[in-house]
């Protein structure tokens, strides 16, 4: 089964939960790819104020998606999904994780990562 890890910023980081059988990084590109058609291309109202922007070439190992506000784009992010390792272990953090989104963000990224393209 697939799961994603939320957590909050601040506390202690629990372990993660194996997503697939992919890389980090393919995993991450498909999440990407997904977050935008479904999250912000189709105009959702739940993202209309937050722009996506992705660090997938990381030198750490962790490619991740932010959502950031689209009038302070260099602030905190609002959300941050990451993967690391092969097979991919996930996990998603940020305030909009504690929101109304939250169960629905966990929801699309993991049917994401797990392969299917299906907005929620």
């Amino acid at each position: 089964m697939l799961g994603l890890l939320v957590t909050s910023c601040g506390g202690p980081r629990p372990p993660s939960i194996s997503a697939t059988d992919h890389s980090a990084l393919s995993t991450m590109e498909r999440v990407m790819l997904n977050a935008s058609a479904c999250w912000f291309k189709s105009s959702d109202p739940a993202f209309a104020g937050y722009q996506l922007s992705p660090e997938l070439n990381s030198f750490t190992g962790r490619p991740r998606i932010l959502v950031v506000d689209k009038k302070h784009p260099t602030g905190r992010p609002s959300l941050v999904v990451q993967a690391e390792g092969s097979p991919a272990q996930l996990q998603a953090f940020g305030p909009m994780m504690n929101g109304a989104s939250g169960g629905r963000i966990t929801g699309d990224v993991n049917r994401w990562a797990a392969g299917s393209k299906n907005c929620s």
